[in-house]
């Protein structure tokens, strides 16, 4: 039988595909992308080297979907907030996608350039050395947490009715859950850049 003349499958479909599996069920296999997109699972050998790449790929994707803009002359906390909005946002569409990237290391171009980005905004703050390398962790952590929190169910916190009064009466104000969800990063973001800035008085004293 002779090659068909354009490929069954190209690398995006295989990506947008991978993406649905994850949104479903929260991961993905290669057997399932293969039956998902109507093809053998030797014939996504041809495109992928296999299930780390994949991973990478929808990395590079849901940050490409959430652009930021930094400005020349913008501070070092506007660009820090501009760059955590973004990514939190990245995983606002696939929230499940979150616990598949902690384990995954960090190698597509666009999000090592988001990192960059980090540093850059870091550095020019005055923040030097490991404290770099430990701020970007932080605030990869503070992100991803808030894209896990975009995945919990509608009710977090279920007290009993006769127990639990300072929790119950905290969780009757908090509103719907987006709403909760929103506050909770903007609260939270608050803290980390009050916290930047601490930890940069005292590196500067």
């Amino acid at each position: 039988m002779p090659r068909p003349p354009v490929p069954l499958i190209s690398i995006d479909a295989l990506v947008t595909a991978a993406l649905e599996l994850v949104d479903e069920a929260g991961d993905f296999s290669l057997p399932k992308l293969a039956r998902k997109i109507g093809v053998s699972q030797s014939s996504i050998y041809n495109h992928v080297s296999g299930r780390d790449e994949i991973l990478e790929l929808m990395r590079g994707r849901i940050i490409s979907e959430s652009p930021y803009q930094l400005h020349e002359g913008q501070g070092w906390e506007e660009s820090l907030r501009a760059i955590v909005r973004s990514y939190r946002d990245a995983f606002a569409r696939h929230p499940r996608l979150a616990p598949l990237m902690v384990l995954q290391t960090v190698q597509d171009p666009q999000v090592l350039a988001l990192y960059e980005n980090l540093a850059i905004a870091l550095e020019e703050a005055g923040f030097l050395g490991q404290d770099v390398v430990s701020a970007i962790s932080t605030i990869d952590s503070f992100a991803l947490g808030f894209a896990l929190d975009l995945a919990a169910p509608e009710v977090v916190w279920a007290p009993p009715v006769d127990g639990y009064p300072a929790l119950s009466g905290a969780l009757a104000q908090a509103g719907p859950s987006v709403e909760r969800g929103e506050a909770a990063f903007d609260f939270g973001l608050e803290i980390l850049m009050a916290g930047l800035r601490s930890r940069l008085k005292q590196a500067l004293v």
